[in-house]
């Protein structure tokens, strides 16, 4: 489902200790600094709940350009006057969280990857102070930012570019065929979503005006 991908950070490390989160936290929920509740302990086994995190994104950790603690840990914080789900009230269907869902289509729409200098940040489509504030607390709390995540995506910035000038070059003054096809499929399975952070790849070859070069729905099979 995921192709061995962190949800939340696209990240495939092998060396990262990947985990299973729990969305909703089985424990506590931390609401904002000092508020905290005693969390959904109904859904700790519930499959709908779980997300394949990298540890990173899932544990508290500090920032090394910063200093400052990221991670989710037990964070849950939802939307001013949202409904709050309790071991009594079942409701968590009502309730607004601010964290983007991976799981939800609209919510994964809300931020995308700078194709400069691999930084996540808020999309064109994130419009309204809700929409930004969910997207700007979830870069914060998944650590999106972090620098050697940064990094890793910047490397596939730079490898995608390096492609496409390649079969510019080769169309231009050889067309030859099979060089060709051959960086095409490349660029292709760059973009694939098994590949690791193929929304970096997406972006910069959409910033190339190459778009035609991305994954198709008939190559994600």
């Amino acid at each position: 489902m995921s192709y061995g991908k962190c949800w939340y950070s696209e990240s495939n490390d092998p060396q990262s200790f990947f985990d299973v989160d729990h969305f909703r936290p089985k424990k506590e929920a931390k609401r904002a600094a000092g508020v905290a509740d005693d969390g959904y302990p109904w859904l700790a086994f519930d499959w709908d709940n779980f997300r394949y995190s990298a540890g990173r994104s899932n544990r508290l950790s500090k920032d090394e350009a910063s200093d400052e603690t990221r991670g989710k840990g037990s964070w849950f914080p939802v939307m001013a006057g949202s409904a709050i789900a309790n071991w009594g009230t079942r409701c968590e269907q009502l309730e607004r969280p601010v964290l983007l869902d991976p799981t939800v289509r609209a919510d994964v729409a809300l931020i995308d990857i700078n194709p400069d200098d691999g930084r996540v940040e808020a999309s064109r489509t994130c419009i309204g102070p809700d929409k930004q504030l969910r997207a700007s607390k979830s870069i914060e709390l998944y650590g999106l930012n972090l620098p050697r995540l940064v990094d890793a995506r910047k490397i596939v910035l730079r490898d995608v570019q390096a492609l496409h000038e390649n079969l510019m070059d080769i169309i231009v003054a050889a067309n030859d065929m099979p060089a060709i096809d051959r960086l095409q499929l490349q660029m292709i399975n760059a973009t694939h979503p098994r590949g690791a952070y193929s929304r970096a790849a997406r972006a910069k070859l959409h910033s190339l005006g190459a778009a035609m070069f991305c994954a198709q729905p008939e190559d994600l099979t």
